[in-house]
């Protein structure tokens, strides 16, 4: 913790899937490189929700950036052997409620109609099949498999799974879903939760993943609202936040599918769509939380983030290794190369901090070759 004379550095870390984990892993290890006196392990204060709580805890609790690039360039490093089916397990109990509550519902509906008879009119038929759509799941995917992966990872690599045991102080941002309240796990009231469970129920993004039930309460990822993460740095007393974004909206002429070469995100279907929508309306959100708090004077706040027209790397397959080293390498590569610019305008941010750009040279070691593993 620093001082009353020191500077207080916070890192946000928004969510943005596992293609936005790996920029964030690339860009912090190229600011680690590119910039003197920053140290990925010595911000003092952590923010993050979905995809960017998991990252956030790591750092918090000592866990090198650096080590973390390596890991997931080399498919054979099991450093953090993270697999599809972590992730993506069937909500088997979710899809049992709803078969069985559908059964149910079609009773109640049946005797209705019959209630209705001879010639229950069309209207009343579908006002009986609308009872099905409260017998749709919460969610499609279980993330308890991930929470236990999570907490192997940090008891393994002596990370503390605890608010209270962490090195550094962290929070992870949440919602209560049925209240909509913000949630802060590692506040007051809520630094009882273990940490992987924290970052699970900042992560269940509806309709892919079901809430996750802490105590009696259902939480879940709020989507653009994470970005509320700025406010809770400005509050917590921070004087410097940097901020690794990974969702801009996508600017493609190519979109890359599973049928060829398309020209708009559409052809990619429902999922992104849904995705590129979120992109839109967190970037604003984003662009407008940046300006009010740099208005207003309370902290300087550095943004990192993709160009638009870079987006083409978010939309292939993520547990494609040729894909998430792409991501890697790009955010590392674009990162030492725009970071100066970035930094044009922030020197009393840089200067608060207590760092110096250094020149171009990487002190990371060269990823594998092709072909090496």
């Amino acid at each position: 913790m620093p001082d009353g004379n020191e500077p207080r550095v916070a890192l946000c870390l928004p969510g943005g899937g596992a293609t936005g984990a790996m920029f964030q892993i690339g860009a912090l290890a190229a600011l680690e490189d590119a910039v003197d006196g920053l140290d990925a392990n010595q911000f003092d204060l952590y923010i993050g929700t979905s995809s960017g709580a998991s990252i956030a805890a790591a750092l918090a609790g000592g866990r090198e950036v650096q080590r973390m690039y390596r890991a997931f360039l080399d498919p054979a490093d099991t450093y953090f052997p993270l697999e599809r089916k972590h992730i993506l397990r069937t909500d088997f109990a979710e899809w049992q409620r709803t078969a069985t509550t559908a059964l149910r519902a079609l009773g109640k509906g049946t005797k209705s109609l019959l209630r209705r008879a001879p010639e229950p009119s069309r209207t009343a038929l579908w006002e009986e099949l609308d009872r099905l759509y409260d017998s749709l799941p919460a969610g499609v995917f279980s993330l308890e498999g991930y929470e236990r992966f999570l907490a192997d990872f940090l008891y393994r690599r002596s990370v503390p799974n605890t608010f209270h045991g962490m090195p550094k102080e962290l929070f992870i941002l949440s919602h209560d879903l049925d209240s909509g309240e913000q949630v802060l796990f590692g506040a007051p009231g809520f630094d009882h939760v273990p940490v992987s469970r924290a970052c699970i129920a900042s992560m269940a993004l509806p309709p892919f993943f079901s809430p996750v039930r802490i105590g009696d309460r259902h939480y879940i990822d709020a989507g653009a609202a994470q970005l509320a993460q700025l406010n809770v740095a400005v509050e917590r007393g921070a004087d410097v936040l940097v901020v690794v974004n990974p969702m801009v909206p996508v600017a493609a002429e190519q979109v890359p599918t599973g049928h060829g070469q398309q020209k708009s995100v559409r052809d990619k279907g429902y999922l992104w769509v849904a995705n590129q929508a979120m992109r839109i309306a967190m970037h604003a959100l984003l662009v407008e939380a940046v300006g009010r708090i740099r208005a207003s004077g309370a902290c300087e706040v550095i943004l990192i983030e993709p160009e638009p027209t870079d987006g083409i790397l978010f939309m292939h397959n993520p547990t494609s290794f040729s894909a998430r080293r792409a991501i890697l390498e790009y955010a590392y590569r674009t990162t030492r190369e725009r970071v100066n610019g970035w930094l044009v305008g922030k020197e009393a941010a840089v200067e608060r901090a207590g760092w110096q750009t250094r020149p171009p040279v990487s002190r990371m070691p060269p990823p594998p070759l092709e072909g090496e593993a």
